[in-house]
């Protein structure tokens, strides 16, 4: 096995553990970040249904033009106050973090700081 192997095997066994504990319900979904080596992405989700109610990226369409120029961080904070603004328009005030295996810092960490700031709870 190889270092990326390695680090993708370990990423998914911390993702198994940590979605034992962590469930979205409709009062309070999953909010669920991914980050790849360029794009973030997040989306809000309800478990007991299985619908996604909504997400924002930094390659959907109405957010690509604002990130294209910034670096991933302030790109990862857009994404993070665009999900609070829908959050809003959906009625969500509350949300239980879903980190999917990655440390919290940096991106993230931005994101859901971001998130927090424009009046989104967890």
């Amino acid at each position: 096995m190889d270092r990326n192997q390695a680090k993708r095997a370990s990423i998914a066994t911390k993702k198994l553990r940590i979605r034992k504990s962590v469930f979205g319900t409709a009062e309070r979904p999953r909010l669920s970040v991914y980050r790849s080596e360029k794009h973030i992405y997040g989306q809000v989700i309800n478990d007991i249904d299985g619908k996604t109610l909504f997400s924002a990226s930094t390659v959907s369409k109405d957010l690509a033009a604002k990130v294209k120029d910034l670096d991933p961080t302030s790109a990862a904070k857009v994404v993070g106050e665009a999900l609070a603004a829908k959050a809003a328009t959906v009625g969500v005030t509350a949300v239980v973090f879903d980190r999917n295996g990655r440390k919290y810092g940096g991106r993230l960490a931005a994101l859901a700081e971001a998130a927090r700031s424009k009046g989104l709870n967890f």
